[in-house]
């Protein structure tokens, strides 16, 4: 081993930093969002880190225009971004259609519903919700899944039952006559296997997963089983990029490569037909590096094995001498994209 490592810290290709480029490996920052007609950022951002108004305003400013926000669930921390979601969503905005609002309830009953909706159009002052998640869809959770998915037809798009409510409540507007109370349903899925059930599905437009280095199973269920040219698929969104596992860095030698917190996003946005990467951001400075890194690229196949390979210690507890010598090579040879 000593003598391996010997060579590597020899190599004149290697570096203390990563050698990124993006040439290669481009990544546009806009996308479309699987079937939908929404335009989205790569990186969105949700209010569960706390982040301000301001930050989020500055994040839209920065060409963000991905937001998710919760009513009903620690919403403690999700209403410090409730201000600045006003102004950028609210009825009189004038940015409006430039933005992307997804709200999620964690209560999945449909006759609650429509409480939970005027909850949101009541902090927000909104005309309409472009999607509107079930959250944290469990491992129990098959049967009443299934019973909000039906309610689809009753909700996404103009002319439905929840529209009218809408209207009833607030008063009709052209934009809410337009786009109908909610546009899009999507589902936030802890369980893999109901997700992989649910996926392209007509009642369900978005799916939301878990992805990071040290939990990976969603390439193999989810991203896996989408076609990137297939105008119907599903639209796919990840959370927690940033695992407990993987941060804070392992007790490797200091030439080894670690990755910064923007490469995780750029890991999952590197995937199979990922559209959206949700960042928990708690300020502006993590939306700067945030956005810097996705700039350079995709990551590439050396880069993203690198990367597996991190994760892969945190997730299966190993030290340093557990680590094949092929392996570790792997790991303290910098990425020559």
């Amino acid at each position: 081993m000593n003598q391996l490592i010997s060579v590597v810290k020899s190599d004149n290709s290697l570096s203390g930093e990563s050698n990124l480029h993006s040439a290669k490996f481009p990544m546009p920052f806009y996308r479309q969002l699987g079937r939908t007609d929404l335009t989205v950022s790569c990186l969105g951002i949700g209010g569960g880190g706390g982040i301000s108004s301001e930050d989020t305003l500055y994040a839209f400013d920065q060409g963000i225009n991905f937001f998710f926000y919760s009513s009903d669930l620690h919403h403690f921390i999700y209403q410090n971004m409730a201000s600045g979601l006003r102004q950028l969503c609210g009825r009189g905005s004038s940015v409006r259609e430039k933005v992307v609002l997804a709200a999620v309830t964690y209560i999945k009953s449909p006759e609650s519903l429509f409480g939970t909706l005027m909850d949101q159009f009541e902090e927000l002052g909104i005309d309409y919700i472009d999607v509107l998640f079930w959250g944290w869809v469990g491992d129990r959770d098959g049967g009443v899944i299934q019973d909000c998915f039906e309610h689809s037809p009753y909700l996404r798009g103009t002319n439905t039952v929840y529209q009218r409510y809408v209207e009833e409540s607030y008063g009709a507007s052209e934009r809410l006559k337009k786009m109908g109370a909610v546009r899009y349903i999507g589902a936030s899925f802890h369980n893999l296997d109901h997700a992989q059930a649910w996926l392209n599905h007509p009642f369900l437009d978005v799916v939301m997963v878990r992805h990071n280095p040290a939990h990976r199973t969603a390439q193999k269920k989810i991203f896996a089983n989408l076609d990137s040219q297939d105008p119907q698929r599903s639209g796919i969104v990840t959370f927690k990029s940033i695992g407990e596992h993987i941060i804070p860095s392992p007790a490797l030698p200091e030439w080894c490569w670690r990755p910064d917190i923007p490469d995780y996003y750029r890991y999952s946005l590197s995937q199979n037909c990922v559209d959206v990467a949700l960042m928990g951001a708690t300020n502006r400075q993590e939306i700067d590096e945030a956005i810097a890194a996705v700039k350079k690229g995709k990551l590439s196949p050396a880069e993203i094995e690198h990367i597996n390979i991190y994760g892969d210690i945190f997730r299966y507890g190993l030290n340093i001498n557990q680590i094949h010598p092929f392996q570790l090579f792997k790991l303290l040879r910098q990425p020559q994209t």
